[in-house]
């Protein structure tokens, strides 16, 4: 890292990316632990990156508003970052975000799509979802709820993109790299992360009337809208379903080999803290693969105690992958 990316910060940086670090401590579990295995410079910068996105997960998720109230929020809040672009500000994320967009060379265009990406699920219509009405028993009386449904992978796919693979396109920018191919590598390994993450909460998104699990894959497998949200609601789990769950085990699996090719790409002192990531991500997804029918009654998860092993492990690497660039000089 050179010196123009570590010094020279006001106080009022400082207690920016203090703030935002914060808010990765408090509220980025498996993210956290890779920024630990970080150098600092490098680090702040994930952790402003990672409570810019927070605050907008926030605000399209505050299940206490209306959908249009959300929006609403959404959009002011969008507006007075981009202000803050342009005008400067004292908010301690953009001040710090804005910072980290020009040290390390991140465009608005990345930095609008992760937006984009945030309020996909706030839109009244999005391409490539439909809009599904299933008929549920509640007690003894039956009951019918629609749900936004994804209709091919491909259109999941473009969703994925949004919410992962640009934030791995903002990540190897932060932790530098040495070929453009890392760019497509990069994005599918958050296409992998992203389909972790849709397993590890089909419940939860389900109590949302949202299912991620594309209508294609459902009669490829012979599954059913109904048989899968039937057991999200303690229905014994039809096993079409478990096919299902496994056709997106299989399809995350692949997109993680990319991680292998990626690494050696960035930056030697970014390297342990891709590994941390990627190894508590298919940790996690390795889990739900022993059961996949477990996601439908609750959320999997990997222990903490676990995470730290991971981490420990990042950290030696970090000292190791330092000590051999500084004998290479």
């Amino acid at each position: 890292m050179s010196e123009e990316l570590t010094g020279g910060l006001t106080g009022e940086l400082r207690e920016a990316y203090a703030a935002c670090r914060a808010i990765a401590r408090r509220e980025a579990k498996n993210f956290y632990y890779a920024f630990r295995v970080l150098p600092r410079p490098k680090s702040d910068a994930m952790c402003a990156v990672y409570a810019f996105m927070r605050k907008a997960d926030d605000l399209a998720d505050d299940e206490s508003l209306a959908v249009p109230a959300r929006r609403e929020a959404m959009a002011a809040w969008t507006a007075a970052w981009r202000a803050s672009r342009a005008e400067g500000t004292h908010d301690p994320v953009f001040l710090a975000l804005n910072d980290t967009q020009q040290r390390f060379g991140i465009s608005d265009d990345l930095l609008e799509k992760l937006v984009q990406g945030t309020t996909l699920d706030l839109e009244e219509r999005v391409p490539g979802v439909a809009v599904v009405n299933v008929a549920l028993s509640a007690q003894s009386d039956e009951v019918n709820e629609n749900f936004k449904v994804y209709e091919t992978f491909d259109d999941l796919y473009r969703y994925c993109y949004l919410v992962a693979s640009v934030v791995g396109l903002v990540c190897i920018r932060i932790f530098g790299y040495t070929e453009p191919r890392a760019e497509a590598l990069a994005e599918h390994v958050g296409i992998a992360f992203q389909l972790t993450n849709i397993l590890r909460d089909v419940k939860e998104d389900a109590e949302r009337g949202r299912v991620y699990l594309p209508l294609d894959d459902m009669r490829t497998t012979g599954a059913d809208l109904e048989q899968l949200v039937a057991a999200t609601h303690g229905a014994d789990v039809a096993g079409e379903v478990v096919k299902l769950l496994k056709r997106e085990l299989q399809r995350a699996a692949i997109y993680y080999a990319d991680a292998d090719a990626l690494i050696p790409l960035l930056e030697a002192d970014s390297r342990p803290a891709m590994r941390v990531l990627v190894t508590i991500y298919k940790e996690l997804l390795e889990r739900i693969a022993a059961d996949p029918a477990v996601v439908l009654h609750r959320r999997v998860s990997v222990a903490t105690g676990k995470k730290l092993a991971i981490l420990a492990g990042g950290l030696a690497r970090g000292m190791m992958e330092s000590m051999r660039t500084r004998g290479s000089r």
